[in-house]
C-alpha cells in the first residue's frame, strides 16, 4: 500500500451562508457560494479544479448538478453517499486520486436547506420493514437507545451528557457565525423539551441550512500557492450497520476500527492530537467517539467530559466551533466538520483557536451510528 502521509494538502476553505439563507436559495447555490469563497485569494480558479467530490440528500445527481452550475469539466468525481462522513471518505478518495494522477485540483463540497424547505422534505426516510412497526422518531430513538445502553452498562449519567452540549454553546459563543448566541447551562439541557429518552431537545442538534467547500492538491502543488498548508496525514473508515437493529454494539462504534487505520496511516496516536472535532449530531456522539478515538477508555467519557472538560480552558479542546450542537448543522455536517480541523491547523480561528495546534482529528459519522470516518491533519512540522 502506498504511503500518502503528507502528500495532499488541504489548501482552502470556506462555509456558505449558514442558518436559515433566503427564499429561493438552492443546494447548489450554496456549494456555488462556497466554492468562489474558497478559491477567492487562494491562487487558484474555477478552471484549476478538475476532480470534484460532492455528496447531499437533496440531489440524486449532484456531482452533475454542481458540474452544471460551475461549469466544471472534472476528470474525476465521486458522489459517495454514506450520510454525514462522506466528507471524511471524500478527504480519502481524493488524496489516492490526486496521488494517482487522476486529478491535481480537487473540490469536496456540499449544500443543504433543510431548514428552509423542511428537514422532512430535505432528508426523505426509507422505509423500514423491521423498525418502523415500532413508531420509532428517526434518528433520535436511534442515539437514545445508544445513550440508554451507555448509561446502564458504564454508569454513565443524563448529566454528563448535558456536559457536552455546554462545552459547545460556551465554544460557540466565540463564533460569530454560530446559530445560537445564548449561554446554556446543565440545567438548561436537563429540563429541556424530552425528544426521545433520555435525549432532550439540547442534547439534539441544530435543524439549518449551509454548507461547504474545501479545495485539495498535491503538497508540491500546496507550496506555491497562498494560503497555509494543511497536510493529509492519515484516513480510516469503517461501516458496521445501516439500520440501528442491526448495530453490534450500541456502546462501540466503528470510530475504534476507522481511529485505529487512521493513526496507522498518520504514524501518531490520540496522546498526538491537539485538537478534536467530531460529528455531534447527538451529544451520545461525542462521548461515545471520545472513547472510541482512544481519548478516553471505554466507559470513562462521562468523566473525561465532566467539570468543563471538553470545554474552553477544559483539559482537551473539542468541537472548537460550536459543533452541530450550537454552530451548524446542515443535515449531512462532516464536511463543517472538516473545515473547523483545518481552520485551527491553519490558526484563523480568532478567539477560539487552540494555541499551538499541529495535529488536528477530523470524525465523521453517518447514518445511525452506521458509517465512521477518520482524518488526521496536520501542520507542515508534522511531516
Amino acid at each position: 500500500m502506498a504511503n500518502l502521509r503528507g502528500k495532499t494538502a488541504i489548501v482552502a476553505t470556506a462555509e456558505s451562508d449558514l442558518g436559515k439563507v433566503a427564499a429561493d436559495t438552492t443546494i447548489f447555490d450554496l456549494m456555488g457560494q462556497a466554492t468562489h469563497r474558497a478559491l477567492e485569494g487562494c491562487g487558484l480558479s474555477l478552471s484549476d479544479i478538475d476532480g470534484l467530490f460532492v455528496s447531499t440528500s437533496q440531489s440524486r445527481m449532484a456531482a452533475m448538478g454542481v458540474c452544471e452550475y460551475l461549469g466544471l469539466r472534472p476528470r474525476y468525481f465521486d458522489s459517495t453517499q454514506i450520510g454525514g462522513s462522506s466528507f471524511m471518505a471524500h478527504i480519502t478518495h481524493a488524496q489516492a486520486a490526486i496521488h494517482a494522477g487522476m486529478c491535481e485540483v480537487a473540490l469536496i463540497t456540499y449544500g443543504s436547506t433543510q431548514r428552509t424547505v423542511s428537514r422532512a422534505a430535505a432528508s426523505a426516510r426509507e422505509v423500514n420493514a423491521y423498525e418502523d412497526p415500532y413508531r420509532p422518531m428517526m434518528p433520535p430513538s436511534a442515539y437514545a437507545l445508544a445513550a440508554s445502553r451507555h448509561m446502564y452498562e458504564y454508569g454513565t449519567t443524563r448529566e454528563h451528557l448535558a456536559e457536552i452540549a455546554v462545552a459547545a454553546r460556551k465554544w460557540a459563543l466565540m463564533n460569530p457565525v454560530a446559530w445560537e448566541k445564548e449561554p446554556l447551562t446543565i440545567d438548561d439541557v436537563l429540563n429541556a423539551r424530552m425528544i426521545s429518552h433520555p435525549l432532550t431537545v439540547r442534547d439534539c442538534c441544530l435543524v439549518t441550512d449551509g454548507g461547504g467547500a474545501i479545495i485539495m492538491t498535491s503538497a508540491e502543488r500546496a507550496k506555491d500557492l497562498k494560503n497555509t498548508p494543511v497536510y493529509i496525514l492519515g484516513t480510516g473508515e469503517e461501516i458496521t450497520h445501516k439500520d440501528i437493529s442491526s448495530m453490534p454494539d450500541f456502546t462501540k462504534t466503528g470510530a475504534i476500527q476507522s481511529g485505529q487505520r487512521a493513526y496507522a496511516a498518520a504514524g501518531l496516536s490520540a496522546s498526538d492530537v491537539d485538537v478534536a472535532t467530531l460529528y455531534d449530531a447527538f451529544t451520545i456522539c461525542t462521548l461515545l467517539f471520545l472513547e472510541d478515538l482512544g481519548f478516553c477508555e471505554k466507559g470513562e467519557g462521562g468523566a473525561f467530559v465532566a467539570d468543563g472538560g471538553i470545554a474552553p480552558g477544559g483539559r482537551f479542546p473539542v468541537n472548537t466551533n460550536g459543533g452541530g450542537l450550537s454552530y451548524c448543522h446542515p443535515g449531512m455536517y462532516g464536511l463543517l466538520v472538516l473545515i473547523e480541523a483545518a481552520r485551527q491547523i491553519q490558526g484563523v480561528c480568532g478567539p477560539r483557536q487552540v494555541d499551538g495546534a499541529e495535529v488536528a482529528l477530523a470524525h465523521g459519522n453517518g447514518g445511525v451510528l452506521s458509517s465512521q470516518c477518520t482524518v488526521l491533519l496536520g501542520a507542515e512540522s508534522t511531516l
